[in-house]
């Protein structure tokens, strides 16, 4: 379908690029294409198009609309289904390749819309973390003097108090240790110090969080490990890494109950990068660390602020535990991102690889 020279520039189109026959099957796909579905071309070709597609999707009669008309048309926000069976959204373009033919093949172009709007959310992310670090530092001095000096003088009165009185004062004690421990869970937004730069085995890292879930809070949850053994090291500070793995293994433990299943996924993905500011050029981040649970989902309202501080769906939750990871990974120089449905919640981080000039300077 496409001759050899064009191959070069076919392959080398930026976005998922494939070439739809009358029959609905793909007759054609780009290196950009096999990246998005994780899928080899002979794999893809001969496929329905529309078997990627979810029940309902506009996508089956954009294509036959193009088809009919003749003409190119567009569509936003429409779902596509990679080989996992994770949905990702992407902005569809279809043209016919023929204006003569009565059932022209069509050329398909899928832009997907995931990696910029995690560019966005993940800056609006770092600031709402950075006003809360603003606030943890007022509230340190203002907050826990006095917190201190309440629950001092209800430690006394407890020592002369009726067994009633005594009751009373054990729970102001109680409260005021319970906001000490909130500021103290704030505070660890103020440290605006670049971290540690080194090279971090992620695979170290979660298997370390999944021994520790299996002592303690994920007993009773089966995990599975799907670990790409060629991954290469990240640059960061393992430790603050491994904190983020944590919340995020903790909150999925919590979300699927006795008897859910937790997958721990690591891929290489190349293709992402980020710019570095003014004239510091752009950086890749390939390696992708995945964290999915078979929970019963996000609610929708609740899903696009999840990383925002003081969000959260826990009764006795502060909704600070992602918007700390949402920090550590902005401070690693990577991007995070939550995709939820029914029985599926994914967690997806994209990371750079450790540069062994980092280590010379």
């Amino acid at each position: 379908m496409i001759g050899v020279d064009h191959e070069i520039l076919w392959n080398s189109l930026p976005v998922p690029a494939l070439v739809i026959g009358p029959d609905a099957r793909i007759q054609a796909v780009n290196a950009a294409a096999e990246q998005f579905f994780t899928m080899s071309a002979r794999t893809l070709i001969g496929r329905d198009f529309a078997s990627f597609a979810p029940d309902g999707s506009r996508l089956a009669a954009l294509l036959d609309q193009a088809r009919r008309a003749s003409t190119s048309l567009a569509e936003r926000g429409v779902e596509i289904a990679s080989q996992e069976g994770e949905m990702v959204t992407v902005d569809v373009q279809v043209a016919p390749l023929t204006d003569t033919a009565r059932s022209p093949a069509l050329l398909v172009l899928a832009q997907p819309r995931s990696i910029a709007e995690k560019m966005d959310r993940n800056l609006a992310h770092r600031g709402a973390a950075r006003s809360v670090s603003g606030m943890a530092a007022a509230l340190s001095h203002e907050i826990k003097n006095p917190l201190a000096a309440i629950s001092g003088a209800a430690q006394l009165l407890q020592d002369s108090a009726s067994d009633q009185e005594s009751e009373l004062a054990e729970l102001i004690e109680e409260e005021a240790e319970r906001i000490g421990r909130l500021v103290d869970r704030m505070e660890h937004f103020t440290d605006e110090r670049p971290p540690t730069r080194s090279p971090v085995n992620l695979h170290d890292a979660l298997e370390a969080t999944r021994r520790a879930a299996k002592a303690g809070f994920g007993q009773e949850v089966r995990f599975v490990e799907d670990y790409d053994p060629s991954l290469p090291p990240t640059a960061g500070d393992r430790d603050q890494l491994a904190q983020a793995f944590q919340n995020l293994v903790k909150n999925a433990a919590e979300a699927v109950g006795r008897g859910g299943e937790i997958t721990l996924r690591t891929a290489y993905r190349p293709g992402v990068r980020l710019s570095e500011g003014a004239g510091g050029g752009r950086r890749g981040l390939p390696l992708e660390v995945s964290i999915i649970d078979n929970g019963p989902g996000i609610a929708d309202d609740l899903a696009p602020h999840i990383f925002e501080p003081f969000v959260t769906s826990k009764a006795s939750g502060a909704g600070l535990g992602l918007a700390l990871v949402s920090k550590i990974v902005a401070d690693h120089g990577g991007v995070i991102s939550c995709e939820s449905g029914e029985g599926r919640t994914v967690f997806r981080m994209l990371l750079p690889v450790w540069d062994e000039r980092e280590g010379a300077a």
